[in-house]
């Protein structure tokens, strides 16, 4: 990693931290991402249930599903999970578009396009789901000649023990951020939760993705026995995408309590400043 002393009126040192493809393709991804959230609520509201196996009619058991009813004359949102049902009028279920109560899995707000139109939700969901897996192919490609996996993102063996992860946790829920050399490259947390992303989550999601659509069920039918049907590949898609979500919005925070600006500077421009008083 190449370095930049900044001299003594700025008191930092900026470190050449990511390479342009790795910030390249973590643009698109974010681009690819959001939009394929919020069409994947779209083609969801369609059919707002989930199920497991082969099924899916109107009379299968789903164990999630969203419905909206009337109860004494109000009409109200529901959400069930299983065998518990909460009342999520406003949000899950049934939502205000227009100023009137509309039945929706989820509200308009988080859905792309914001009326309920299935085809169009489709067309933008496939076309940003192709530019998302020619990304990763990119960046994968990216990642194995430029040794960027195993120099950047795989822990040492010493990283891995029991000891190193307990303080690295610890730290973490005292939000207390390396410095100094220690924050020239990735802690064991990240490095393994980067890995679990790209190695398990993103190829989980796209595999069950393809597993839903009929046309590559004839070319490579053995996907829906790897994942006992297209509504078990449905459910498992779902629940893949809110992990990401649930990994962004971590990820979005610790960005911001480490210190946004230097982190948004380092994933536009590659360098990220260390002050000097952390280097000693």
């Amino acid at each position: 990693m190449t370095t930049i002393d900044a001299g003594p009126t700025t008191g930092r040192t900026l470190m050449y931290r990511h390479s342009l493809p790795v910030r390249l393709s973590h643009w698109v991804n974010v681009l690819c991402l959001t939009v394929l959230l919020f069409s994947g609520l779209q083609i969801f509201n369609a059919h707002p249930a989930l199920y497991w196996g082969q099924y899916g009619a109107d009379n299968d058991p789903s164990f999630i599903s969203m419905e909206a009813t009337e109860d004494g004359g109000r009409a109200k949102g529901l959400t069930h999970v299983g065998p518990f049902t909460f009342d999520t009028t406003g949000f899950l279920g049934l939502s205000d578009v227009d100023g009137e109560a509309t039945p929706r899995g989820f509200p308009n707000w988080l859905t792309l396009p914001s009326y309920q139109d299935l085809a169009s939700g489709r067309r933008w969901h496939f076309f940003f789901a192709w530019l998302f897996v020619f990304n990763g192919l990119v960046y994968l490609a990216y990642g194995l000649i430029s040794r960027h996996f195993r120099r950047d993102l795989t822990p040492a063996g010493n990283e891995l023990t029991l000891s190193h992860l307990g303080h690295e946790v610890v730290n973490h829920a005292r939000l207390r951020f390396p410095k100094g050399p220690e924050a020239q490259h990735y802690n064991t947390l990240q490095k393994l939760t980067y890995l679990v992303v790209i190695f398990l989550l993103l190829p989980l999601m796209i595999a069950t993705g393809l597993t839903m659509s009929p046309g590559f069920n004839a070319v490579a039918p053995w996907l829906l026995d790897v994942f006992g049907g297209r509504q078990s590949a449905r459910t498992l898609h779902f629940l893949t995408a809110f992990s990401l979500v649930a990994f962004v919005a971590v990820h979005i925070a610790m960005v911001v309590l480490s210190g946004v600006f230097n982190n948004l500077r380092s994933m536009i421009t590659g360098y990220y400043a260390i002050e000097q008083g952390d280097e000693r």
